[in-house]
């Protein structure tokens, strides 16, 4: 699959991904990506975030590629029931332990458990060995429970424009070859 042949939905975290996060950077070089807007960025709501990302598939015109980060993992997963459209692959990074009570803010915890069902598309898992929102054995179950190919990004925090991760080339990179082994769902 091609850029040109996918509509690929933008999904970020908490409080959104700011102009030097790589999924910005992103949005502005692939021509059919477009942000999953939420309404309220920094208390969010399950039900609402996870509507949100629904929506956007569901409106898409060409098949699906979700690009999520952090808890935009958690919405987009937590969305699959609600799609009405096939998605062709995600490209998680960085998900967060929502069944994790020490995670900080709290109300975070309202977007799990994570489904342990494999999800019916391909998907990738990238996570850092020292993600302050995630232990690392942590992604790696959850990863296989979904059935996702797991990367290990070494010691990366939680690969954001925080963690040194702006333009991000290695995770372009490993989107590239990810799309082009997808196939139209």
């Amino acid at each position: 699959m091609k850029v040109k042949d996918a509509d690929i939905l933008i999904v970020p975290g908490y409080t959104n991904s700011g102009p030097e996060h790589w999924q910005t950077r992103w949005q502005s070089k692939l021509s059919t990506a477009r942000r999953v807007e939420q309404t309220e960025w920094t208390k969010p709501v399950r039900e609402d975030w996870t509507a949100s990302v629904a929506r956007a598939v569901n409106e898409a015109e060409r098949p699906v590629v979700i690009v999520a980060h952090s808890l935009g993992v958690a919405a987009a997963v937590q969305a699959v029931p609600q799609f009405q459209k096939a998605v062709a692959g995600a490209f998680f990074v960085a998900p967060p332990d929502v069944a994790n009570p020490e995670i900080r803010p709290r109300h975070l915890m309202t977007f799990g458990p994570y489904s342990r069902e494999p999800l019916p598309f391909p998907s990738i898992v990238i996570a850092s060995r020292n993600d302050p929102f995630c232990a690392f054995e942590v992604a790696e179950d959850i990863a296989a429970a979904w059935g996702s190919l797991f990367i290990d990004a070494g010691e990366a925090g939680h690969l954001n424009a925080d963690s040194g991760f702006g333009p991000w080339p290695e995770g372009s990179m490993t989107f590239a070859r990810f799309l082009t082994e997808l196939k139209e769902p």
